[in-house]
This record gives structure tokens, C-alpha cells and sequence, in this order.
């Protein structure tokens, strides 16, 4: 019995493992290990290039923390899309903010990112707000007061507020869902900040996105404390990098 057809079937099943191999390694988030798989098909199939020789398909790592390495995360790469002018005046502003944060001792009560959405303020709920309350705590005006100042700039920019929640139902006749709690937690909190005559109401916008934007597991104490916040967003002026 002629037996030559195992030969080219034998290489065709070694190819297709190899096929399998490679594509598994391109969906892994260690670019470093494709890059080794490569040059060792390579080596093996081909004698040394080939085909495989070639960088990893994606520029770092997929996940939004940062690698070991010190690659960039997707927030700042995001930020560094941005125009000149956008990222000095949005890094400028958040200095100034942190600057603030740290003499207040408020590490734990806020947090600033730079995206490619812009600069991204992210206040705790019990910074302004009982437990199932819209209303803006009134020992907490001081430190609205304070935001709405650094919120100033001479050139004004389009800011959204925007209002989360954790997965805890509510069901009061004043808020029927966390939709609507977070929604009127970030206009209270919206119309504190343009008590400032100095903000223009023309530049504001709020969101409501209740539980659905979680940035921790809502299945701790500590993950839900984190979900519920207020977020300000001050968005990049696209024009003036045109």
C-alpha cells in the first residue's frame, strides 16, 4: 500500500498546529512571548524569516493598567492623542487640582486621570451626599466651591458631570431607580458649581449613568464605595489644535 500521502498530510497537520499556536499567542496580551514564538517557527520552518517575522499585531498591552514594563496605559495613550495645546493646558489644570487634593489631605476623597476625553475628576458620593440623598451636603459647599474655582480658565471649556451609582437597588418614591438618583445627584451638584459667576451654564452638561459604569466589583463594600462617585469631565478644545 502506497503510504507517500502521510508525509504532506503529517506536514499539513504540524502547519495547521502551528496556524493554532501563532493565533493564540496574537489574542494573548504578552506581546514578548509572540514575538518569541515567532522567531521560533520561524527558525524551525524556515530556516530563519519568513512569514512570522514580524512584531506583535497590537503596539502594548490590551488591559487598561500598565505592564511591568512601564508601557503606556489606554488612558494615556488616549491623552497623548490629543493636540499640543490640549494636553499643556489639561496637565496644567490637573496639577493645580492635585495640588489642591494634597493640601486638603483628600487622596482618598478624589482622583484625577488624563484621557483621551480629557481631564476625567472623580469625587467619592459620601464626599457630597448622604446614603440615598441628591442633596448636596451643606458642610460640603466649601469644597464645591473650591472645585468650581479651579474649574475657572480663560479660555472655557464644554465640562460634563456625571452622576454613578453602585448595584444596590432603590425604590423611593423620590428616586424609583439608581438611574434617577444618579441623575439628580450630578444636576445638584451642577448647579452648585454655577453658583460661581464665573462659570457660564453654556459649557455645562450632565450625565446619568446609574449603576452601569462600574470602575470596581460591586461585590465588596470597597468596590461599591468606589462605583458610587460623581465624575467631572473638562473635554480638549479641538479646535485650537486644527
Amino acid at each position: 500500500m502506497d503510504e507517500s500521502w502521510l508525509i504532506p498530510y503529517a506536514d499539513i497537520l504540524t502547519l495547521l498546529l502551528a496556524m493554532f499556536i501563532v493565533l493564540f499567542a496574537m489574542s494573548s496580551v504578552d506581546a514578548n512571548k509572540f514575538q518569541q514564538l515567532s522567531k521560533a517557527f520561524n527558525s524551525v520552518f524556515v530556516g530563519g524569516t519568513g512569514a512570522l517575522d514580524f512584531s506583535s499585531p497590537f503596539d502594548g498591552n490590551p488591559d487598561s493598567s500598565a505592564d511591568d514594563d512601564g508601557s503606556m496605559t489606554d488612558d494615556e495613550s488616549g491623552f497623548e492623542s490629543l493636540g499640543k495645546i490640549d494636553r499643556e493646558e489639561l496637565g496644567d489644570l490637573q496639577e493645580r487640582i492635585n495640588k489642591y487634593i494634597e493640601e486638603n489631605n483628600l487622596e482618598d476623597k478624589f482622583s484625577t486621570t488624563l484621557t483621551g476625553q480629557g481631564l476625567l475628576l472623580t469625587i467619592r458620593d459620601n464626599v457630597l451626599f448622604e446614603s440615598g440623598s441628591a442633596i448636596v451636603k451643606t458642610g460640603d459647599f466649601d469644597v464645591a466651591n473650591e472645585i468650581a474655582n479651579l474649574l475657572v480658565m480663560d479660555i472655557p471649556r464644554s465640562i460634563v458631570i456625571s452622576g454613578h451609582t453602585d448595584n444596590v437597588p432603590i425604590s423611593t418614591g423620590e428616586f424609583p431607580s439608581n438611574w434617577h438618583l444618579s441623575a439628580e445627584r450630578a444636576v445638584n451638584f451642577m448647579s452648585v458649581l454655577l453658583q460661581n459667576n464665573q462659570l457660564s451654564p453654556e459649557w455645562f452638561s450632565s450625565r446619568a449613568f446609574g449603576e452601569y459604569q462600574p470602575v470596581s466589583s460591586n461585590d465588596s463594600a470597597e468596590g461599591r464605595s468606589k462605583n458610587r462617585r460623581v465624575e467631572i469631565l473638562i473635554e480638549p478644545r479641538l479646535e485650537v489644535n486644527k
